[in-house]
Order: C-alpha cells, then sequence, then structure tokens
C-alpha cells in the first residue's frame, strides 16, 4: 500500500447531473445481483446491511441491481421487485440506509423479458426465439405499449420510499437489452428494424417515468457497449443508441458490455487486464454530454484516475472490488493506493465465479466476511 503525492484527486470532486442533483464523488458501486431479497421481492436486513456498509466505505453512487418492475419477469428469486404488493417499510429502511454520509442509493429498475426464471415464469422478450435450446414466447404490441406505465410505476414508488435516483437497466442481454438487440429483436412494427426503431420502447419509457418523478430526480440508464454475441448489438448500433438517448432527459449513462444469453461468457468472467469498456467510452464522449459511467476491470485506483484524468468517463464503476474490500473508496479518496486482491480460479464452471461472488455478498450483510 503506498499513498499518493497526486492532489489533484478528481476521485474526490463531485459532478452535478443535469437534473440538478449533486454526486459526491467520482465512484460508483455498479449493479450486482446480489440475490439477498426474502423471495416475496422484499429487502431482508442482511441486504439493507450490505449497502449500508457501501455507503460507509464512501461511495458517491450505490446502484441495486435487479430490481424488478414486473414480479413476472424476474431473472431470479432473490430479486427486489416494486410493485404494489411491496413492503414499503422495508424498503424504507434500505433507501434510508443506504444513503448515509450523502450518499446516494439508486434501484436499476430491470425486467428480465426473455430470460427471465423459468421455475417461476414464462419468458417473453421482443420475439419468440428457439436459438440452440433457448425458447421464449413474444411480446404482443399491447404487451409493449404498457412498459412505459409498468416502469413510471416503479419508478414513483421508488422516489416515494426514499432511493435518490433510479437505472434504467438496457444492458446484459434483459429485456430493453433484448429490444436493441437485432438477435433478440425480430420485430416487423416500430418497435423493430433499425436502431431507432428498437430504441423506441426505451425513449418512451424514459419519457413516461420523467414525466411522473419530476425534473429534478435522476434518471440512469445502463447500455452495452456490445452484446458480444454474433448477431448481437454492435458497437456502430450502441453508438447510435447514445446519440439518441442524448436527446432524452437522461442524466447518467453507463457502458458495459456482454450479456446472461446462455453460453455467451460475462464479461466479468473474463482475465482481460484493465479497464473493458474505455476505447468505447472516448468515442461515446464525443457525441454525448450526459454524464458517462464505464463500468468493468476496474482494479486499481491508478487505472480509475487515468480514466478520469484522460476524460474518457465521469465516474469510474465498481463491482467485484468492492465485494473484496467494503472499504476502498475510502482509502482511495484518501489517496492510498489499496490493490485488491482478486481470487483465483482453476477452470470453474459456468457462472461458478459469479457464484462465489453472490456467496460473499451475503457474508458482507451479515457483517462476517473473512478480514
Amino acid at each position: 500500500m503506498t499513498y499518493s503525492t497526486n492532489h489533484d484527486n478528481l476521485l474526490n470532486q463531485p459532478l452535478e447531473l443535469p437534473c440538478g442533483a449533486v454526486i459526491k464523488n467520482r465512484l460508483v458501486k455498479s449493479a450486482m445481483s446480489d440475490s439477498l431479497g426474502n423471495g416475496e421481492g422484499d429487502p431482508t436486513n442482511a441486504q439493507i446491511r450490505l449497502y449500508e456498509r457501501w455507503a460507509e466505505g464512501g461511495l458517491g453512487l450505490s446502484i441495486i441491481g435487479e430490481v424488478q418492475v414486473d414480479p413476472n419477469f424476474p431473472e431470479k428469486p432473490g430479486n427486489l421487485v416494486l410493485s404494489a404488493d411491496s413492503d414499503l417499510n422495508a424498503l424504507h429502511s434500505l433507501a434510508s440506509r443506504a444513503s448515509i454520509n450523502g450518499a446516494h442509493i439508486w434501484p436499476q429498475l430491470g425486467h428480465a423479458g426473455g430470460l427471465s426464471y423459468t421455475p417461476i415464469s414464462h419468458p417473453k422478450g421482443p420475439s419468440a426465439l428457439n436459438i440452440d435450446g433457448f425458447q421464449c414466447a413474444g411480446m404482443s404490441e399491447t404487451e409493449v405499449s404498457v412498459l412505459p406505465d409498468i416502469y413510471a410505476r416503479a419508478a414513483v414508488l421508488a422516489k416515494d420510499v426514499g432511493f435518490t435516483g433510479v437505472q434504467i437497466h438496457a444492458g446484459h442481454g434483459f429485456l430493453l437489452s433484448q429490444f436493441l438487440s437485432p438477435l433478440f429483436n425480430r420485430r416487423k412494427d416500430q418497435y423493430g428494424g433499425t436502431i431507432e426503431a428498437r430504441c423506441r420502447i426505451i425513449v418512451e419509457i424514459i419519457a413516461k417515468v420523467r414525466s411522473v418523478v419530476g425534473a429534478e430526480f435522476p434518471i440512469g440508464i445502463k447500455i452495452n457497449s456490445s452484446d458480444q454475441l454474433e448477431g448481437g448489438l454492435t458497437q456502430e448500433d450502441a453508438l447510435e443508441a447514445i446519440r439518441i438517448l442524448d436527446k432524452t432527459s437522461i442524466d447518467l449513462i453507463e457502458l458495459s458490455g456482454g450479456s446472461y444469453f446462455p453460453g455467451a461468457i460475462s464479461s466479468s468472467d473474463c482475465s482481460t487486464k484493465g479497464p473493458y469498456f474505455i476505447d468505447f467510452a472516448k468515442k461515446a464522449k464525443n457525441i454525448t454530454s450526459i454524464p458517462l459511467v464505464v463500468t468493468g476491470g476496474f482494479k486499481t485506483r491508478g487505472q480509475s484516475l487515468n480514466a478520469l484524468t484522460s476524460n474518457s468517463t465521469d465516474f469510474v464503476g465498481l463491482a467485484r472490488a468492492l465485494v473484496l474490500d467494503p472499504e476502498l473508496p475510502n482509502d482511495w479518496l484518501s489517496g492510498v493506493d489499496s490493490e485488491v486482491e482478486f481470487p483465483r480460479f482453476e477452470t470453474p464452471p459456468q457462472g461458478g465465479i459469479t457464484a462465489w461472488y453472490t456467496m460473499y455478498l451475503t457474508a458482507i450483510g451479515n457483517d462476517n466476511e473473512k478480514k
């Protein structure tokens, strides 16, 4: 561990979003599916404590992964759900304790679509598909047209219980990512075809959410730089999607990549050294004035500072590093170049690494992780 001599620490600088909300520093806890809900869509004490731990650790913003807007299409049983049946007191406790120290806490509004958890769901995506054993039904035009209202109701509930913003999930192969991807979206109506048409439902959702939460409530979005799948969303189309998002009232765009489509390689499980999506972020910076978060592959304070000082991004998104060390932001913000020791896995099964980190999240929420 060494101490930085750089007194011009961009990590500590606050940034005002277009809506006027201020994020106190440049470190963001990106969404992870922690699976710590109670099985009925509500937070548990361990989940509440987990996000309180991260707020104590110094983050500017934490995003809660896979918070479902429709209980019929979950990613997995442990997801939170924002609906008429939600436990409002538990959600208020989560929002309150996760926003201590001036931290922002946003639920990631998601809908698994064609990747819904089959034991308790009947997956439906933009189009009916049967690809290499993957199957899902297709949504009717009426089912698509009501999505903005579904997202808007979830966003209002989030605001009412004390969350400080929301993020719309349009990445990683879930429903809105499926609409963007020509691999999943084969529609012939106004929601399929060109990238403009594939973005249409996302633009409609953003507009509806903004109309109900007001001008000063932050709305973010997560989008893939590419699906990393043959026939999926390309970088060229992703950049065009960002041009379209630039004309909306979005306050923060998070850039990631990859898909949880069966058989696809997760970006978070790859062994690439360094941040994954910086080159794409530099291109995106040239076409939007909306602040950007880049997530994936950041492991050191130096990498984070380089990304900020080169104006490649406005925020650095961290995930697994914060599982291994929830106090990491406090070190980096104070100039300490703490390095996280990432575990090595020899020939893990598919999804095995993600499962290991999920178990460690549970330990943090119970305050009994290994020190």
